[in-house]
């Protein structure tokens, strides 16, 4: 019976899930021992014969989920059913060499990163994919000027498109952070109980570069029992970090999708419900989603923190834990880019509202400009500083266009004509090196992205 989201199929892609199956987690550790055997083969640390049969029988798919359970039901430990569910199907001259050399959590450890391995797969070209569709959004809109926002305030004026640059670039840097943390997360072991090789001696380290080679993983320098909990925390931590800037981006369209903004809004499909009680609601439920995610996936960062200092050589409080944080980890940040890059593929961006939202204050949005034309005047910032507070002020009071106020305030009108006046109040004069920004960002993405396209 399904209780989590998860198992019941409102969040995650199949694709993302199936890596975490009970079915797949067999599969990558019979993989494993498949691996090790044919490896150790090849440096006559076991026959060659014995080495074929693991192998066949390891990647036949006759090994059961059904058949592990009712052996773990007995040892009660999975990583021993599985070995002696392959051991009784093997042939008895390959039976002592089923799991050489090999201790539970080189199975464990090792099929995690496997896992990892798939889901980064997953995760990482539709993290390009992101990149991209925000890249060309930025380009798309970057000659519209809209209000800057800092502390809730109108602040000064910004090309639209910056909005979707700035995100892009992360999402550009987000992949580069996966590429540069493969090495360091997905690790192959088979160092045995200590992480001494112990039963394979000096040949331990090759026969360790041979598994790892074999599954597209990273061998590993040194380890204890267990692969450094350090390497599981730097993966969460990346993953949560997406999640974050997914996050930001959803806040964003959050509060521009404001009735009192409305500069933007998600897609809002046929038939759709936006509330129960009031037909004419459209709320920004998928973005609210990813917000409600990532707060659950930044949580999972304080459990791997926590799994890093085992004692000695290791120990069992991390492992219940993990079972959860690695698929958690990963379905949820899968579940956030999917439902963000459908929100960014039909995101309605009402360019009109854009453009009126500009006028809200009045002309004050442009204060910054007039500041700086009376600094080129000669006038002391300061002087002239409180001189535009002043009229601004009084003309907020009294509902009177800030332009309007500036020409007929002598203290600044005195040193500028009134076409230098009006020039200062047209939004596009004021989109600086947004252009030049985007097209930079546009070129970053497209050197980071383009082999996922």
């Amino acid at each position: 019976m399904p209780i989590l989201p998860i198992d019941s199929g409102r969040y995650g892609t199949d694709a993302m899930k199936e890596i975490f199956d009970d079915r797949k987690k067999i599969t990558y550790q019979l993989e494993i021992e498949a691996a090790v055997a044919r490896s150790q083969s090849e440096i006559n640390m076991i026959p060659k014969s014995a080495a074929q049969n693991i192998s066949s029988i390891a990647m036949s798919g006759r090994i059961t989920v059904k058949r592990i359970k009712q052996l773990e039901a007995k040892s009660d430990h999975d990583t021993a059913a599985l070995v002696e569910a392959l051991s009784e199907r093997c042939k008895p001259a390959a039976r002592p060499w089923v799991h050489y050399g090999l201790t539970s959590n080189d199975l464990v450890d090792t099929s995690n990163s496997l896992q990892i391995r798939d889901a980064i797969r997953i995760i990482e070209p539709k993290v390009a994919k992101m990149a991209v569709i925000l890249a060309d959004m930025a380009a798309r809109y970057k000659d519209v000027p809209a209000v800057g926002r800092t502390h809730g305030q109108h602040a000064s004026i910004i090309s639209f498109g910056l909005k979707f640059a700035n995100s892009a670039l992360e999402m550009a840097k987000h992949v580069e952070r996966i590429e540069e943390a493969k090495k360091r997360i997905l690790i192959c072991k088979t160092l045995g109980v200590v992480g001494t090789g112990s039963l394979m001696g000096a040949k331990a380290l090759e026969v360790q570069r041979r598994v790892a080679k074999k599954l597209a993983l990273f061998p590993a320098d040194v380890a204890t029992q267990v692969v450094p909990r350090e390497r599981y925390a730097e993966y969460v931590f990346s993953m949560a970090l997406i999640g974050s800037t997914l996050e930001k981006i959803a806040v964003e369209i959050r509060n521009l999708q404001r009735t009192e903004i409305g500069e933007v809004a998600e897609p809002f499909r046929k038939g759709q419900m936006g509330s129960s009680a009031v037909p004419v609601k459209r709320n920004p439920v998928k973005s609210e989603r990813v917000t409600s995610l990532s707060k659950l996936l930044r949580s999972q960062i304080s459990v791997v923190f926590e799994n890093i200092p085992l004692w000695h050589e290791r120990d069992l409080s991390n492992s219940a834990n993990e079972r959860f944080v690695l698929p958690t980890t990963s379905i949820l940040l899968d579940e956030m880019i999917e439902t963000m890059t459908k929100i960014l593929k039909e995101l309605y961006v009402n360019e009109e509202r854009i453009r009126s939202n500009l006028e809200f204050t009045m002309g004050q949005i442009f204060a910054e400009f007039v500041l700086e034309a009376l600094i080129k005047k000669g006038i002391p910032r300061f002087e002239a500083y409180r001189d535009i507070q002043r009229v601004a002020f009084a003309a907020l009071e009294s509902k009177t266009d800030f332009r309007d106020a500036v020409k007929s305030d002598s203290a600044i009108s005195s040193h500028l004509t009134e076409d230098e006046i009006d020039s200062i109040f047209v939004p596009e004069n004021h989109l600086g090196a947004s252009d030049q920004i985007i097209r930079n960002v546009s070129s970053i993405v497209k050197k980071s992205c383009s082999r996922f396209s």
